[in-house]
């Protein structure tokens, strides 16, 4: 469906196309982005990738931060070469990843933009659980305990005299389209991956606010997919699903209901339900409930492609990724980790990390690899087994997209170990939800 725009994935600025309703995907991801257009021909959305670039966390005096400025620029320049192969965009918006924000005074950024792996969280998660025990937490939000949660994230700003003169909190997809239309929004499917939201009502929990003395002016009230807010050099900007999740389940060719995993950096693993499912903290296994587009998202966060890359950088950065499946088909190493334990977070060094799990070092290049994709495989074993039982539904089959579709040996094994079918579409899943939603809503008012 996406056309092979070369090796960056940029397209040529020449040759306009006719006039239609042409709508642009902004998906922004933690170590990409990238800007797709979508439009529909014969009864079928149709695709094409515009412009990539890369992103990515950045040290400074000892923390890991977002440069946004850069991030905007980006965002721009791919508007700017949108317009110019497509000439007439009819509407754009931007998804992303979840828990992190930036936090404005008035129209001013406050500065650092902090990113979730930052250490910041470490000291607060124990001040915030005295003051609401975790399965209390669970119990108001239904929301999984990640130690980079926004909630803890905006205590440590609050320890840090930051929210002090903050007139606004805005989500980082949204924080784009402020920069892009001047609107400050709250869009549902991003603001639930805060751990704020009460998922009873679906707004903001004024009690939770209260017992972290989080100033009430920052949360205002949340917004849907499929709304307009305002408009961006003739462009209408609407709000898609802004959680990229969200809108890679929007995304998916699916037939039924049945688990899906979000491959990317990180792996995300769940299935669509009517109503949110929350048990007692202890028995939930830290299973989350997300915000869908008119449906909960049972699910629940493992590691993904982090793992490899971290490994790839160290042991052999000049190799792509289908020669380092090549290395790991070759392998005999059957061993495996907890991939899901903290100490494969954020290591200064994932290949010693590997080796310490272990107990040993692995022989062979393909060895590390063939360890870290069957780790992955099984930790989607035990999730998918983890969420038969919770959901009480037995599930024949299951859909795999984004970044990790594409390795065909780690989907092997996902088959292996799970016990089910895998369908697995390398496709861009998170944009051409965005694409779904914007279509959508201007179907509606036609």
């Amino acid at each position: 469906m996406e056309s092979d725009r070369g090796a960056d994935g940029e397209a040529g600025e020449g040759g306009k196309i006719g006039m239609k309703h042409y709508y642009l995907a902004i998906d922004l991801g933690a170590s990409s982005g990238r800007h797709v257009v979508g439009w529909e021909e014969n009864g079928k959305i149709q695709t094409e990738e515009v412009y990539r670039f890369p992103n990515g966390m950045q040290q400074a005096e000892g923390h890991l931060i977002w440069d946004v400025d850069t991030l905007l620029t980006k965002v721009k320049e791919g508007i700017r070469r949108a317009q110019a192969r497509f000439g007439n965009i009819y509407s754009l918006s931007v998804d992303g990843w979840g828990v992190d924000y930036a936090l404005l005074r008035g129209e001013d950024t406050v500065f650092p933009v902090y990113a979730y792996r930052d250490s910041r969280t470490e000291a607060v998660i124990p001040q915030v659980h005295e003051k609401i025990p975790f399965s209390e937490l669970y119990q108001r939000t239904g929301i999984q305990f990640e130690p980079f949660n926004t909630i803890y994230q905006l205590v440590a700003d609050k320890q840090a005299g930051r929210l002090k003169e903050a007139t606004d909190f805005l989500m980082l997809p949204e924080y784009i389209l402020f920069r892009l239309c001047g609107e400050k929004t709250h869009e549902y499917t991003e603001a639930k991956t805060t751990g704020l939201i009460d998922f009873r009502t679906g707004e903001y929990d004024p009690w939770i606010l209260k017992k972290l003395y989080l100033p009430k002016r920052l949360f205002g009230s949340l917004r849907q997919p499929g709304e307009l807010i305002g408009s961006y050099e003739g462009i209408k900007v609407m709000l898609c699903a802004s959680h990229d999740t969200a809108s890679a389940v929007e995304g998916i060719p699916m037939e039924g209901n049945h688990p899906y995993i979000s491959s990317g950096t990180w792996s995300l693993i769940g299935v669509k339900t009517d109503h949110p499912i929350v048990f007692a903290a202890e028995d939930a296994q830290n299973w989350s409930n997300e915000g869908g587009v008119g449906y909960n998202r049972y699910q629940k966060t493992v590691m993904g492609m982090w793992m490899v890359n971290r490994l790839r950088d160290e042991l052999c950065p000049g190799l792509s990724f289908q020669e380092l499946v090549k290395e790991a088909e070759t392998s005999r190493f059957t061993e495996t980790v907890d991939v899901n334990s903290p100490s494969f977070f954020s290591p200064q060094s994932m290949k010693k990390a590997l080796e310490e799990a272990l107990g040993k070092k692995p022989r062979t290049l393909g060895d590390y690899f063939a360890c870290a994709y069957r780790s992955i495989a099984l930790s989607y074993s035990e999730a998918i087994r983890e969420l038969e039982k919770n959901t009480k539904t037995g599930y024949d089959r299951l859909y795999i997209v984004g970044g990790g579709a594409k390795n065909f040996f780690l989907n092997q094994l996902t088959e292996e170990l799970t016990g089910k079918k895998v369908l697995a579409y390398p496709i861009e899943a998170s944009a051409l939800g965005n694409l779904k939603i914007q279509m959508q809503a201007d179907d509606q008012k036609s």
